[in-house]
């Protein structure tokens, strides 16, 4: 099962492709903050790890431009308090 990434600037969403299904979230970039609305998997996603990796991938993209997450969605939000690393 290979992952296929992407962020879909003209959509507002970053994607997440597992064989041709789709993991997405809705967001914004608004200053210093990636803006994280929904988050959402099809239902054969569902219980497969495929949202959690997709969050990986935007805790990644938010590193590399120097922004912090601001999740509205619950599930992103939970995500993040479950992985805050501690230091």
């Amino acid at each position: 099962m290979a992952d296929s990434f992407r962020d879909d600037q003209a959509r507002g969403r970053f994607e997440l492709d597992v064989d041709g299904r789709i993991a997405f979230a809705r967001y914004r970039r608004q200053d210093d903050r990636l803006v994280i609305e929904h988050v959402e998997a099809e239902p054969a996603l569902r219980g497969t790890g495929a949202a959690g990796r997709l969050m990986e991938r935007i805790v990644a993209v938010a590193g590399e431009e120097s922004r912090s997450i601001v999740p509205l969605c619950g599930y992103a939000a939970s995500w993040l308090r479950r992985h805050e690393r501690r230091g």
